[in-house]
């Protein structure tokens, strides 16, 4: 299973960004999807998550403001950012774990990584 995340860059602050991530090799049906975040420095953040079934858990720090959804049938899960703050400046990266048993929960761990796309906020 290989993850490919895509559409970071650099927007002011207050604006909205879509990241995605593609998973190939494998079916998404079965697969929990996280999102994480690194910024220089930092250790990584858990950002959201989405079940198999489509739930979500956010961060504190960016409910309201990020949102995850899944297109099972294109293989893709998307991470849609607004109200975009300076200090959402970081590595975005997305993670893939086979979680059938659960449908609506989302695992503590993932196996596998995505090589992460940079976001910058700032004016």
């Amino acid at each position: 299973v290989q993850l490919q995340a895509s559409g970071g860059g650099l927007v002011q602050p207050g604006g909205s960004l879509r990241l995605s991530c593609v998973v190939y090799g494998s079916t998404l049906d079965d697969y929990a999807i996280g999102w994480f975040r690194q910024a220089p420095g930092k250790e990584r953040e858990w950002v959201l998550c989405i079940s198999t079934a489509g739930s979500t858990n956010h961060a504190d720090s960016v409910k309201g403001r990020f949102t995850t959804s899944r297109d099972n049938a294109h293989h893709t899960v998307y991470l849609q950012m607004n109200s975009l703050k300076p200090e959402d400046t970081a590595v975005y990266y997305c993670a893939a774990q086979r979680y059938t048993r659960y449908p609506r929960g989302c695992p503590r761990s993932y196996e596998y990584w995505g090589q992460g796309t940079q976001v910058t906020v700032s004016s």
